[in-house]
């Protein structure tokens, strides 16, 4: 009963990890998508037609960063293993980053 015990303690902490893993994941998702959301709303206030061109290359570019991060967040969901949870985690931090710097550079040349 002991083994049976233990093989089910480390049955759970693997569960748990792979949940942790995928609430990382949709949590960079969110934070990407709302990145996304300032990074298009600077793009549309820039009046200026030489700098509007730039705001909504950033603002796309922030888009396809959130994309990237709920596209990871349902593969660490969908993950069989802790470690591709890991790594799905990590990518959709790494988009969520990325839709965070377009939207600062969205921002830095709105008005």
């Amino acid at each position: 009963m002991t083994i049976n015990k233990a093989l089910l303690a480390l049955a759970m902490g693997f569960a748990l990890a792979a949940c942790s893993n995928a609430e990382q994941a949709n949590s960079s998702a969110e934070g990407a998508a709302d990145a996304a959301a300032d990074a298009q709303a600077a793009a549309n206030e820039t009046q200026d037609p030489a700098l509007a061109g730039t705001a909504q290359a950033a603002a796309d570019d922030a888009a396809a960063a959130a994309d990237a991060a709920a596209d990871a967040a349902a593969q660490a969901a969908a993950a069989g293993t802790n470690d591709g949870a890991e790594h799905a985690a990590d990518a959709a931090d790494h988009a969520e980053s990325q839709a965070e710097d377009a939207a600062d550079a969205a921002e830095e040349v709105a008005p």
